[in-house]
């Protein structure tokens, strides 16, 4: 006798594989494979988390009113337009449960976030994966891409997991070259790294085109991925169709009292993206010193750097003498990367640790 048969596309998903935080042999290590904060959480976050411990009881707000209206007054946005969900991967989810089907394609880059592919791949869409030029977002080799059955475009800006990053123009020309029925998502989970005001201008796009939404999500910067908490925002039928599908109440209300609360810490904030990008710049520095064993650090806008092993030492060799040495970073064969270690920005001892572990590896030292 027979069980359920699971639809055909279901079985062709690679399930997500999260960063490792232990070793082979259980040790508690450095953790750099997950992209997480590592000044940690902003302590009035964490304080309204803790006072919100009394209503355990009660479900959350539904509609997510009060974060709404918080991220609106922030960024000066319509609320109606903004729709939350758990963490931003679920409002990914909800864009191809939304716009996508069998017979639909979905496009997005060869070195994009797994979470694309596992959404299109739900709903029966067909995957279309468009080739990257040095590892950065080709718009014409996307555009390339595009048939008359495309529904949906993913781009990751900047880019997980190689942190490259599309210019304002660069988005504005894919968007321009793009029917006005196809989805144009693009995922802004790292968008406060970047240095400078050089923002892609989504969030301009999406207050704007009938096509266009931008995500964004607390895990990074604001340092709540335990939490969850994620959201987007688009025209208003965009919005209104991902409503009908999304959970009633997929965040918490501890966790919407410490985001609303990290919105408001603009001094920890602050003192994250300096931190990061110091040391981004730093360990970028250090790896280019390490060309002549053939290491090779991508140019980041993210919180972490990809780095590409062109020579003697292999990434997977790196990976576990990494592991050995103390630190876990993310080594990525089933995103097309064997080449590559994908290597979170840490705190100044963990990034100089993990550097002069580098450093040994290569024979640098």
């Amino acid at each position: 006798m027979t069980g359920p048969t699971p639809k055909p596309w279901i079985m062709e998903i690679a399930p997500y594989v999260p960063g490792r935080s232990t070793t082979d042999d259980g040790r508690k290590v450095a953790k750099l494979s997950s992209n997480e904060n590592p000044l940690g959480t902003s302590p009035h976050a964490r304080a309204a988390f803790e006072s919100a411990a009394g209503r355990l009881e009660r479900y959350p707000d539904a509609s997510g009113t009060e974060l709404r209206e918080v991220l609106a007054a922030k960024y000066g946005l319509d609320p109606a337009r903004i729709i939350y969900g758990n963490g931003s991967d679920e409002v990914l989810h909800l864009a191809a449960g939304a716009f996508a089907g069998p017979g639909d394609e979905v496009i997005f880059v060869h070195y994009g976030f797994a979470v694309y592919e596992i959404a299109a791949r739900r709903v029966g869409a067909t995957v279309v994966v468009a080739p990257e030029k040095d590892y950065a977002t080709d718009v014409d080799a996307i555009l390339a891409c595009v048939t008359e059955r495309t529904r949906i475009v993913y781009i990751a800006n900047p880019n997980n997991p190689t942190g490259t990053y599309a210019s304002r123009e660069e988005i504005a020309r894919l968007h321009a070259g793009l029917r006005s029925d196809i989805l144009l998502v693009l995922d802004h989970a790292y968008a406060e790294y970047i240095e400078g005001d050089a923002g892609d201008g989504g969030m301009a796009l999406a207050e704007t085109a009938p096509n266009v939404l931008v995500t964004r999500t607390f895990s990074k910067m604001y340092g709540l991925a335990a939490e969850r908490i994620g959201w987007g925002y688009a025209a208003a039928p965009i919005i209104e169709a991902m409503h009908r599908i999304r959970l009633p109440f997929s965040i918490t209300i501890a966790g919407t009292a410490a985001a609303i609360a990290a919105l408001g810490d603009t001094g920890f904030v602050e003192h994250t993206k300096a931190h990061n990008a110091q040391w981004r710049r730093w360990f970028s520095d250090e790896i280019a010193k390490l060309g002549n064993a053939g290491l090779r650090a991508v140019p980041s806008q993210a919180n972490f750097v990809l780095v590409l092993f062109e020579g003697e030492l292999s990434a997977e060799a790196a990976y576990k003498g990494l592991m050995d040495a103390g630190y876990i970073v993310r080594w990525l064969p089933g995103q097309g990367l064997p080449h590559g270690l994908r290597i979170t920005i840490g705190t100044e001892d963990e990034t100089r640790g993990v550097a002069a572990a580098l450093r040994k590896l290569a024979g640098a030292d």
